[in-house]
């Protein structure tokens, strides 16, 4: 079984570490689409181009599922991707939902892209869930830039999550969505900032859960480890050492071949 993930950038590295706690056994491929990240500013005809040629990528190396492990390019682009692949696609979501269970006061903030905020998925999702709450958003600008670096903790990346969460927590939220995968590695500065009163929420472990639900439809038994392989569209001399970072050991990190990685888009 090959899981195939990709996302703008090495923030959906969160979202495979969950993918291999709960699937050891799986071969997993990763492509960061470094060279283009953030997606959030983009535009969704440009963020579905992307999208194509990553799952394409993917694809053509043996993946038996792709997971889109970014907000912005699920909202743009799953459907697309449904749509023309062969393949089950597995895409993200902000936890609007899980955080209407878990508030207490009924006041909900969601840090996330500008993309993914301005998305119809997403508003369908506060119209879906949000009805009955108080959903306060900010976006983020920077914040993506600072954890491609490697940056998770710094004095820029502290102010940063300041500026975002200071407006949040002055409106009374008890329950701070992260909305954007990247976000998830800023966790620790967030839980300090925000104080041991808001509840964090994320998606990783449950997309985790559900592509296991559908590799296990698939017919996979899980015989054999297989390794991890990653790809980017970026420079691997400046992205490996924030990816090794994240990842939490040293892999080796190789450049995606000049048709996929859309240096002439």
């Amino acid at each position: 079984m090959r899981i195939g993930v990709f996302d703008s950038g090495l923030g959906g590295v969160s979202v495979l570490r969950e993918i291999r706690r709960e699937m050891p056994d799986a071969s997993l491929h990763y492509v960061s689409d470094s060279a283009w990240v953030p997606y959030g500013p983009r535009g969704d005809d440009f963020i579905q181009v992307r999208s194509r040629a990553l799952a394409r990528f993917l694809v053509e190396h043996g993946a038996d599922v792709v997971v889109v492990a970014c907000n912005t390019a699920t909202a743009a682009a799953v459907p697309l991707l449904r749509e023309t692949l062969g393949l089950p696609i597995v895409g993200m979501e902000p936890a609007v939902k899980p955080a209407t269970a878990a508030t207490r006061n009924g006041k909900v903030g969601v840090l996330a892209t500008v993309g993914t905020l301005q998305s119809a998925r997403f508003a369908a999702l506060l119209d879906q869930f949000g009805s009955d709450i108080e959903v306060l958003t900010r976006a983020c600008p920077g914040l993506v830039e600072q954890v491609e670096a490697g940056d998770l903790d710094g004095a820029r990346t502290r102010a940063l999550v300041e500026q975002y969460t200071a407006p949040l927590l002055r409106a009374g939220v008890d329950t701070l969505v992260l909305g954007c995968t990247h976000f998830v590695f800023l966790r620790p500065v967030i839980e300090e900032i925000a104080g041991s009163g808001i509840e964090i929420i994320d998606t990783g472990a449950a997309v985790a859960r559900r592509v296991r639900q559908v590799a296990e439809s698939l017919g996979s038994t899980f015989a054999r480890a297989s390794g991890v392989e990653f790809w980017t569209s970026g420079d691997p001399a400046v992205l490996s050492a924030p990816l090794n970072k994240l990842w939490g050991e040293r892999v080796v990190l190789s450049a995606l071949p000049g048709e996929y990685a859309g240096r002439s888009a």
